[in-house]
């Protein structure tokens, strides 16, 4: 149909639950006929809504890639396509009309390719962030997102997925229910916190694309609103799954990082390593359905192994970073966390946020004082909170501030050792004319929550209280007028932190 009217060659492409065949420049997407535990596309008027579905869905995220829906008309073996709407009561099938993107362009092959960078991925993070902040929110006593919700799809997918395993692989999915229990508390308490919304519902990376430079999420959940109603995190957390599952562990605390500085959600990850494990798991029933249904045998990462990975215990500890403003605090600290595997605090983001303020507004353009002497005492409460909490939960934690003060630096030490975990400081310092140089660019530029010019520089320089003998013990020093490596500093803190248990 398409190649007789088009006049150039068709490609087909299958998943367990649609066709879509490719032309040079346009997709068209039909349901196939199926009705699984999951989704029911078994008639037309069925395939008609969920096409309309994906359509409005979509277009929430990726616009320019979404075009129309279009009947099929005619008869199974005289197909054609038909305008919007043309004689819709006589359409044999309907499809997804969509402008191609370049193969290769998705986020999975960029990975393979070693081409997909920490930059965009974070701005993909705080995109994301944004887009969760303005879905519709699940009313509460809603059945979306409730805890019988959450564990029915949870169940759903072990029962599916035992069904389609071997002997060998069925005591390694049992192995894993562990993680699900005792969490009911923390579904309820999500979805009465309005953070159960309609989101996108199948974030892995195979549906973020590349389009004119910037990543894009495509192809959202239209066939179940149960799988598109959930929890924000646990939408976020398809995509440090794959990350984790693709050996990119990295750009997925990377995202994590970013995703969380727009959102301030860090309560939620007591839930993001089972959110991550449902993820694996639906990934591995996906790469099995597939191969059920006669496609070809999965070849990218193994999920169930991804999934066992990620249900193993972190090791907790603190760093809290220590320096002059311009000393390249923030930086080493961002690289250090991608490398480890960590969770950051940052006092310049958190500062604002208890003022309710974004991490980029100018709080001078606010009419907001935020560095007031209590201000400050009450960010350096809040990060020591979020810390403890962060830490029970089971991560390693780095506090980013100038912790200048001796006694902000002893309050996070008490943290640590209130909860019996390795405390690290990280003392990061560069020449006057670097920090200076700094200082000036970071502000001409923007883009960065920081807000100290050159007076608070020289502030500092006169009132910092040096570290002290003890603390120097638990320091690791980074000169970042030189050449540093992330790797290095991350075997030092491990070594760090195998001294003190020693």
């Amino acid at each position: 149909m398409l190649q007789q009217r088009d006049g150039a060659p068709v490609e087909h492409v299958q998943t367990h639950i649609s066709h879509i065949l490719l032309t040079p420049g346009h997709a068209y997407k039909l349901k196939r006929p199926v009705r699984l535990p999951f989704v029911d596309f078994s008639s037309v008027a069925a395939r008609r809504h969920f096409c309309e579905e994906e359509l409005r869905l979509n277009r929430r995220l990726a616009p320019s890639l979404y075009l129309e829906v279009l009947p099929v008309l005619g008869s199974v073996q005289a197909p054609r396509l038909g305008a919007p709407n043309e004689a819709a009561d006589s359409a044999i099938d309907w499809v997804v009309h969509m402008h191609r993107f370049a193969s290769g362009s998705e986020a999975d092959a960029l990975v393979r390719s070693g081409a997909l960078h920490a930059a965009e991925v974070e701005r993909f993070a705080k995109q994301l962030a944004h887009f969760h902040a303005a879905c519709p929110v699940a009313a509460a006593g809603s059945a979306w997102g409730s805890a019988a919700q959450v564990q029915q799809a949870i169940g759903d997918v072990f029962n599916t997925l035992a069904t389609l395993l071997d002997g060998a692989d069925a005591p390694r999915l049992q192995a894993l229910h562990p993680v699900f229990a005792g969490l009911e508390g923390w579904w309820a308490q999500r979805q009465a916190g309005g953070h159960v919304r309609e989101g996108h519902g199948d974030l892995h990376l195979g549906n973020l694309v590349r389009l004119e430079g910037v990543l894009t999420a495509f192809d959202c959940i239209e066939f179940s609103p149960a799988l598109r109603w959930i929890d924000t995190l646990a939408d976020a957390a398809f995509l440090t799954m794959d990350l984790h599952a693709h050996g990119r562990s990295d750009l997925a605390w990377r995202f994590l990082d970013a995703y969380l500085s727009e959102t301030g959600d860090y309560a939620a990850l007591a839930v993001l390593r089972p959110y991550e494990i449902y993820r694996a798991l639906v990934r591995a029933l996906a790469a099995r359905l597939r191969t059920e249904q006669g496609g070809a045998q999965a070849c990218g990462p193994d999920y169930l192994a991804c999934a066992e990975a990620l249900a193993q215990p972190m090791q907790p500890r603190l760093l809290i970073t220590h320096g002059l403003s311009g000393s390249g605090k923030s930086t080493v600290a961002a690289a250090l966390l991608a490398q480890a595997g960590a969770v950051r605090l940052r006092s310049d983001v958190e500062r604002k946020r208890l003022h309710g303020l974004a991490p980029l507004a100018d709080s001078a353009a606010h009419g907001a004082d935020i560095y007031t002497p209590e201000a400050s005492q009450r960010t350096f409460e809040h990060l020591a909170e979020q810390a403890s909490a962060l830490l029970q939960a089971g991560y390693p934690v780095i506090v980013d501030a100038a912790f200048l003060r001796q006694s902000d630096r002893a309050h996070m030490h008490a943290v640590a050792q209130a909860l019996g975990v390795p405390f690290t400081v990280l003392h990061c310092r560069a020449g006057e004319q670097q920090l200076q140089a700094r200082v000036q660019s970071r502000l001409a530029a923007g883009g960065d929550p920081s807000e100290a010019g050159l007076a608070v520089l020289a502030a500092q320089q006169r009132t910092a209280e040096p570290l002290t003998e003890q603390e120097q013990a638990l320091t690791l020093t980074v000169n970042t007028d030189a050449p540093w490596s992330a790797a290095d500093l991350e075997r030092q803190w491990r070594a760090a932190v195998t001294d003190m248990k020693a």
